[in-house]
C-alpha cells in the first residue's frame, strides 16, 4: 500500500503574500506623508530662462499683513544646485488681474445679495492693489462681457463695478477663457473669480477653459460665495487647479472682502528674482526657492523649460508648477498632493488586506481540504497519511481562525451562521467566517474612503464600514436561500420517484437510495447525507426531519411526518406520496401566478428605493455645489435625516404591500 505524502508549506508563496502586503504598506505610509506634507504658500510664475539667467516671480498666497519676503532669506534651488538670489522690485514687470463677477439671477438676494458684497470687495481690492498693477473687470450672466480692460485707472473699475445687476444665467466658462484671452502673454498675470454656482450657459467647456488657463500660465483663485464650502472636487477646484491657485468660501459680504483683500496682499507681497544658473541641459528643470515670509520658512517649486534656442526674456512661456498652499480647502487638500493622500489610503487598505487575506484564505482552504481527507480515510481502504494542520499553515493563520472560533463562541447568532453555512454548503467552520467578516470590513471601508472623496471621505469610510459589515451576511442568506429555493422546487419529482420506486416493490430506503443516485444537486446531496445518517443507526423518518430542518423546507417536513404516519398505521404510502407531489405542483403553480401579477409593483419599489440613492451619487460627482448644501447646512441636515427616515418607511412599506403569502 503506498502512502499519500503529507503536504508541506509553501513558504515563498507566504514570502509572496507578505512582501505584496509590504509594498502596499509601505507605499502608502510613504505617500501619506508626502500628502500631508506636500503643501506650501505660494507659486512660481513668469519662469524664463534666456541661456545665462532665470528669472520668475514669486507669490505668496493667503498672507498677511505682514508676511512679506524677506529678501536676505532667500536661496533658489536649480538643477539640484544652490544659488544666490538677487531680488528686485516687482513693478520692474509688467502686472496685471482680471476681477471675474458671477452677475447672474442668483447674486441678486436682498441687501445681504452677492452684488452687493461684488461692489464692496472690488472697492477694496482697488484700494488695496499697488498702484503698479493692471485692474480689469469681466462680469458674466447670460453671456461674459469685458467691462474694462486691465488698467492702472482705480475709477474706470470702480464706476464699472457699480453698475453691475443681477440677472440671468451663469456663464462661467465663458467669462474665464474671456479675461485669458483679454490678460495678454507677457508678465505675471491672474485672475479673481468670484461666484455663487455653476456654470449654466457657456459655449465653452470645462476642458477647454482649464486647458486654456494652465497653457497661458494665468494664476487663478476662486471665491465661492454662499456654497457652503469650498468646492474640493468639482469644476471650481479644477480650475483653481489649472491656475494654480487656491478655492475659498465666503458666507457674507466681509468673508469677500476678506478674500479679495487676501489676493491684494498676495500681490503687494510678490518679488522677482534672478539667478546665475550658467548653462542648462535641454529639458525641463526643477526650480525651488526657499526663504522667510513674517518669521515663517516656506519653499516653493516650479519647472522651467530650457530649449536650445534662448527665449527672450518678456516671451518666456512660463510652466509653473504650484505646490499647492495651506489656504486650500477641502478635508485633505487638492491637487497632486490630494492624489497622493488616497493613493496613500488606499495602499494601507490594500496592505491590510493582502496580508489578512493571504494568512486567512489558506487557512479555510485548508480546513476544507483536512475535513474532506478525515471523510475519505473513512471511506478508503487505502491508508492515509493526515496532514498536520500546524504544518499546513502558518502560526499566525492558525491564530486568526482560532481567535474567530473564540469569539463566535457562545454567541446567539453562531448557531443560526453555522445553520446558514450548511444550508448553503458551504464547509467552513465559525472561526473562518469571522476571518471572513474581518477581511469584508477591510475591504469595505478602502471601497468606500476611495469612492467618496474630498469632503465626503469620512461618510464613505462609514459607508465602507456599514457595507463591510453587512455584504457577508447577505450574501450567505442569499446562497442559502437559493439552494434552499432549488431543493423546493425537486420535491415534486423526488416524491413522484419515490411512489414510482414503491410501486414497482421498492423498499423505503432503496427508493431513497435511487434519489440519492438519480437527482440532481442539491437534493442528491442531502438524500445521500439522509442514507448514510440512516447506515449508522438512525431512523429514516428522524434523519428526513433533520434534513427539513437543515433545508428549512415545509415541504419535507409533510413528507416526513406523512412516512412516518404510514410506517405506524399503515397504508398505501405509493399513493400518498403522489397526492403530496400533485399538492405542491398545485402550489408552485399559484405562487409563480401571484408573483407574475405583483411583477409590477415589485419592480415600481425597486426603482422607487434606488432613483434617490442613485441622484445622489450622480449629482455628487457632476453638481457638488448644488448638492452639498444637504451636508454643509443644518436645514440640509435636517432634509437629510427626514429623507433617510421616510425612505426607511417607505421601504417597509412596499415590502409589506408586495408580498402575498401562498
Amino acid at each position: 500500500m503506498t502512502a499519500r505524502p503529507s503536504r508541506r508549506p509553501r513558504p515563498a508563496r507566504r514570502l509572496v503574500v507578505a512582501a505584496v502586503a509590504a509594498a502596499y504598506l509601505l507605499f502608502g505610509l510613504v505617500g501619506l506623508p508626502r500628502a500631508l506634507a506636500d503643501t506650501g504658500q505660494g507659486s512660481l510664475t513668469d519662469l524664463a530662462y534666456d541661456g545665462t539667467t532665470l528669472r520668475g516671480v514669486l507669490t505668496l498666497v493667503g498672507s498677511g499683513p505682514d508676511h512679506r519676503v524677506d529678501p536676505t532669506s532667500l536661496t533658489a534651488t536649480v538643477g539640484g544646485k544652490s544659488i544666490p538670489v538677487t531680488v528686485q522690485s516687482s513693478s520692474s514687470i509688467r502686472r496685471a488681474v482680471f476681477l471675474v463677477v458671477d452677475t447672474s439671477g442668483s447674486m441678486s438676494r436682498g441687501n445681504n445679495g452677492g452684488i452687493v458684497a461684488a461692489n464692496r470687495a472690488v472697492t477694496g481690492f482697488l484700494q488695496r492693489v499697488p498702484a503698479d498693477v493692471e485692474v480689469g473687470l469681466v462680469t458674466f450672466s447670460d453671456a461674459a462681457r469685458v467691462e474694462v480692460d486691465p488698467t492702472t485707472d482705480r475709477d474706470a473699475v470702480a464706476r464699472a463695478a457699480a453698475t453691475m445687476r443681477a440677472a440671468g444665467n451663469t456663464a462661467l466658462y465663458d467669462a474665464v477663457t474671456l479675461a485669458v484671452s483679454r490678460l495678454g502673454a507677457v508678465g505675471d498675470r491672474s485672475i479673481i473669480l468670484l461666484t455663487d454656482g455653476v456654470d449654466d450657459g457657456s459655449k465653452a467647456t470645462l476642458a477647454a477653459t482649464t486647458a486654456a488657463v494652465s497653457a497661458a500660465g494665468v494664476r487663478l483663485d476662486v471665491v465661492g460665495f454662499k456654497t457652503g464650502y469650498a468646492d474640493a472636487s468639482g469644476a471650481k477646484a479644477q480650475l483653481a487647479a489649472a491656475g494654480h491657485g487656491t478655492v475659498g468660501a465666503a458666507e457674507d459680504a466681509a468673508q469677500v472682502d476678506a478674500a479679495f483683500a487676501a489676493a491684494a496682499r498676495a500681490l503687494d507681497s510678490q518679488v522677482t528674482w534672478t539667478v546665475q544658473p550658467g548653462a542648462l541641459p535641454v529639458g525641463d528643470q526643477a526650480v525651488a526657492v526657499s526663504g522667510t515670509a513674517g518669521g515663517q520658512p516656506f519653499s516653493i517649486s516650479g519647472t522651467v523649460k530650457v530649449t536650445t534656442a534662448p527665449a527672450p526674456l518678456p516671451t518666456a512661456t512660463p510652466t509653473p508648477t504650484l505646490v499647492r498652499p495651506e489656504q486650500v480647502s477641502g478635508m485633505f487638500g487638492s491637487g497632486i498632493a490630494r492624489w497622493w493622500l488616497f493613493a496613500g489610503l488606499g495602499a494601507v487598505f490594500l496592505g491590510l488586506l493582502t496580508l489578512v487575506g493571504g494568512l486567512a484564505l489558506p487557512a479555510l482552504a485548508t480546513g476544507r481540504r483536512q475535513r474532506i481527507e478525515t471523510i475519505e480515510a473513512y471511506t478508503s481502504r487505502l491508508p492515509r497519511v493526515s496532514v498536520n494542520r500546524e504544518e499546513a499553515t502558518s502560526a499566525i493563520t492558525t491564530g486568526l481562525v482560532d481567535l474567530g472560533d473564540r469569539l463566535m463562541a457562545g454567541r446567539e447568532s453562531t448557531s443560526r451562521t453555522m445553520a446558514l453555512l450548511q444550508r448553503a454548503d458551504l464547509p467552513w467552520r465559525a472561526g473562518e467566517w469571522a476571518v471572513l467578516r474581518v477581511v469584508s470590513v477591510v475591504v469595505g471601508i478602502a471601497i468606500g474612503t476611495l469612492a467618496l472623496r474630498g469632503d465626503l471621505v469620512v461618510l464613505g469610510m462609514v459607508v465602507g464600514l456599514v457595507v463591510g459589515l453587512l455584504a457577508p451576511s447577505m450574501a450567505l442568506r442569499f446562497l442559502a436561500n437559493r439552494r434552499a429555493r432549488a431543493f423546493e422546487l425537486q420535491m415534486p419529482d423526488i416524491l413522484m420517484l419515490v411512489a414510482s420506486s414503491l410501486a414497482t416493490g421498492f423498499s423505503l430506503p432503496q427508493a431513497l437510495d435511487a434519489v440519492s443516485k438519480d437527482v440532481a444537486q442539491p437534493a442528491a446531496k442531502e438524500f445521500a447525507r439522509v442514507m448514510a445518517e440512516t447506515r449508522i443507526g438512525s431512523d429514516i423518518e428522524d434523519a428526513m426531519e433533520r434534513m427539513a430542518v437543515r433545508m428549512d423546507s415545509d415541504n419535507m417536513r409533510w413528507t416526513a411526518m406523512a412516512i412516518r404516519i404510514q410506517r405506524q398505521v399503515g397504508g398505501n404510502l405509493a399513493e400518498t406520496l403522489r397526492t403530496t407531489a400533485a399538492t405542491l405542483r398545485e402550489r408552485e403553480f399559484l405562487r409563480r401566478h401571484v408573483r407574475a401579477l405583483s411583477a409590477e409593483g415589485r419592480l415600481s419599489a425597486y426603482i422607487l428605493t434606488a432613483l434617490p440613492i442613485l441622484m445622489f451619487l450622480y449629482e455628487v460627482n457632476v453638481n457638488n455645489d448644488y448638492i452639498s448644501l444637504l451636508w454643509t447646512t443644518t436645514l440640509g441636515w435636517v432634509m437629510v435625516i427626514s429623507a433617510v427616515v421616510s425612505m426607511a418607511v417607505g421601504i417597509f412599506w412596499m415590502s409589506r404591500a408586495i408580498r402575498v403569502e401562498v
